[in-house]
């Protein structure tokens, strides 16, 4: 248990350390608003044989600008296999139509077929989730970006941990989670993408367990946006992100 702990501490550590580039000044910086719903489910109402399957549904919101103008959605389904109680394996399509100021002159729309590794386990201190997640991602044929023909191969690592805050109610927990994006390999021609690190997002805030089946998460997610090769600097987005999971 010492070990995990010490992981997760380490996994912190290191997406503090990409949130917070020293040369503050030269970023990029914008307020966002991002919504998100997110359903999970066994088939097993369908079919007892089909217990282990499931399923996943998710939609987000995002709003840029200071939260002025709808800069990109996401609609995510996915099938998913429970190996045990804490631990199942995913793939899933994504469809990510985005705009300003995610797009710099031109709207475009992108796709993502993804797969994942998803585990998560209870503690003495609280839930601690990790998520492994690879992405394929390629855009419409009409996309006017140089180089959108590509397919770029991106890793994603989010590490979670939930501890409950019983002296404030039963169902209050303190959310504290890292998500680390790395490309695997280069993609526009123009360096839109470049291989290596790619961005990271830190999320705290707190949530709300109304029953069983249905949490919230309010809280500020701090995103960093690597550039090293673009003609735009590096982005930080400061976030109000706020999350309902359903769980049936």
């Amino acid at each position: 248990m010492l070990k995990k702990i010490n992981i997760f501490i380490l996994w912190i550590a290191v997406g503090l350390i990409f949130s917070s580039p020293v040369a503050a000044d030269a970023l990029d910086q914008d307020f966002h608003t991002w919504g998100n719903v997110t359903a999970q489910g066994s088939f097993a109402p369908l079919n007892p044989d089909l217990k282990r399957f499931r399923y996943w549904l998710e939609g987000q919101g995002r709003f840029g600008n200071d939260a002025s103008v709808v800069s990109q959605g996401i609609i995510r389904p996915g099938i998913g296999y429970s190996v045990n109680d804490k631990t199942s394996v995913w793939v899933g399509y994504a469809w990510v139509p985005t705009g300003h100021p995610f797009a710099l002159a031109h709207p475009y729309n992108e796709n993502r077929i993804w797969q994942q590794l998803l585990w998560a386990d209870n503690f003495s201190f609280g839930r601690l989730t990790s998520r492994s997640r690879f992405e394929q991602r390629f855009y419409d044929h009409n996309t006017p970006i140089p180089g959108s023909n590509d397919v770029n191969h991106r890793f994603r690592q989010l590490v979670k941990l939930a501890v409950p805050m019983p002296f404030i109610s039963p169902n209050v927990s303190f959310i504290i989670q890292d998500e680390l994006f790395i490309n695997m390999t280069n993609a526009h021609n123009q360096g839109f993408i470049t291989q290596g690190y790619d961005q990271n997002r830190f999320f705290t805030g707190l949530a709300y367990r109304f029953n069983p089946m249905a949490t919230t998460e309010v809280g500020y997610m701090n995103l960093h946006f690597n550039r090293p090769h673009s003609a735009r600097p590096d982005q930080m987005l400061h976030i109000l992100g706020v999350n309902l999971f359903l769980n049936f």
